[in-house]
């Protein structure tokens, strides 16, 4: 007679299936907590299965993506591709039997103060009923990326031409012959205009701030790898120093390609603004060609042109907008103490994977899988200390929050 369920959780509501998320629950797994772990999409790990491009590979080599307890298999690369990581995801939550629950969209997620208590409202993505998860935690583990950034650019509507986002982008193969804006220079505008060179087509990358760039290894090693043994011995403004000289050393000089350099270290920005520099994996070798057209800033659009800041005029097919991504947790979580308007949390790493409440964040941290993986055991391990302290004091007496539950 209703469409509208409640459920009461034994345990903690874990909001997303990606890496961030399987890792809060294999540590729950291991410690014996049940949990929920609701996504709203059909599959696990959404963001790697369906809106990422065919050629995309880890950027870091595998020891430093790999999630707690569960390495990689010996047989995969030190860069494993897209492919590759989603079999390796989908192993782990098959090793450790989790079972999310898939097509719930989280609608809002709210602290009842009188009952100390979460309460996680969902739909159901094909449009049916209503549940409400009850429970006395609750892990944020929506991530970095759950949404699309698309700006606001005038003329764009009247462009005329297709016009996607990175993430519905797969690969160049539609693309031969056609000269295709790309509007980012991030890692995923790096990537898209090198397959786009190698699938014929005629690809300009929008450079409008300053960007680092780095080559992938240095010396047969991984820069990653390297910046992080010598952050061990040398302070960070060192350390970037220091890659500045092998960058200029192994790519040479990028600016006079229209690559500016930002005034902070790459470290500094990664940091302080969560900025990633770019792993250059061949691209930097068709822009110095000029196969890749190094564009500035974009004025407006108009019917199949585009007009730049410096006032030129290019014919363009197609658009691709590599513009990013952000945090949906605003639009969901009725919260502003943990949480700024962003959807990060307020904290800085380390120190931001706990809030009040019974409240958590994982895949947060801007430091990728890494640190991701790191929020995660602490966070699987004070919910198990939490959850087995009120397990001893239940046996004792009956939780008088109970009676504030209603079930329909």
């Amino acid at each position: 007679m209703f469409s509208r369920r409640c459920v009461w959780v034994n345990g903690p509501v874990i909001v997303g299936a990606g890496p961030s998320g399987l890792a809060v629950a294999a540590g729950l797994k291991d410690q014996g907590v049940p949990f929920v772990i609701l996504e709203r999409a059909d599959c696990i790990a959404s963001l790697w299965q369906k809106r990422t491009y065919d050629r995309l590979k880890l950027h870091l080599p595998k020891q430093f993506c790999q999630l707690p307890n569960f390495p990689f298999p010996d047989h995969y690369p030190e860069y494993p591709s897209k492919r590759q990581f989603i079999e390796y995801l989908e192993s782990y939550a098959n090793h450790f039997n989790i079972n999310p629950q898939f097509n719930e969209c989280v609608q809002s997620a709210k602290y009842d103060e009188a009952c100390r208590l979460w309460r996680v409202k969902t739909v159901a993505a094909s449009g049916g009923g209503e549940v409400e998860y009850i429970c006395q935690m609750l892990v944020v583990a929506t991530g970095e990326n759950a949404e699309r950034v698309v700006p606001e650019i005038e003329g764009l509507k009247e462009f005329g031409g297709e016009v996607i986002h990175a993430c519905d982008y797969k690969s160049g193969e539609g693309y031969r012959g056609k000269k295709v804006l790309v509007v980012g220079c991030g890692n995923s505008g790096m990537e898209v205009s090198l397959d786009l060179c190698n699938h014929e087509a005629k690809p300009a990358m929008v450079v409008r701030s300053s960007v680092h760039v780095l080559p992938r290894e240095v010396f047969g090693k991984s820069t990653f790898e390297l910046a992080m043994f010598m952050l061990k011995w040398l302070p960070l403004w060192l350390v970037d120093k220091i890659m500045l000289v092998l960058a200029w050393m192994i790519l040479g000089d990028i600016e006079k390609y229209g690559l500016k350099r930002p005034s902070a270290g790459p470290l500094e920005l990664k940091n302080t603004q969560g900025k990633t520099p770019v792993l250059d994996i061949g691209a930097l070798e068709k822009i110095r060609s000029r196969e890749i057209q190094i564009v500035p800033g974009i004025k407006k659009f108009s019917c199949g042109m585009v007009e730049l800041d410096n006032g030129e005029n290019l014919e363009i097919d197609s658009v691709v907008l590599a513009t990013g991504y952000c945090s949906n947790v605003p639009y969901w979580l009725q919260e502003t103490e943990f949480f700024a308007k962003n959807g990060y949390p307020k904290a800085s790493f380390p120190n931001g994977w706990k809030g009040n409440g019974g409240l958590y964040a994982v895949g947060f941290t801007r430091r990728g899988l890494s640190g991701a993986s790191a929020d995660a055991m602490k966070i699987s391990q004070d919910i198990a200390k939490v959850w087995k302290d009120d397990l001893k004091q239940k046996k004792q007496k009956v939780p008088t929050h109970r009676r504030c539950i209603s079930t329909f």
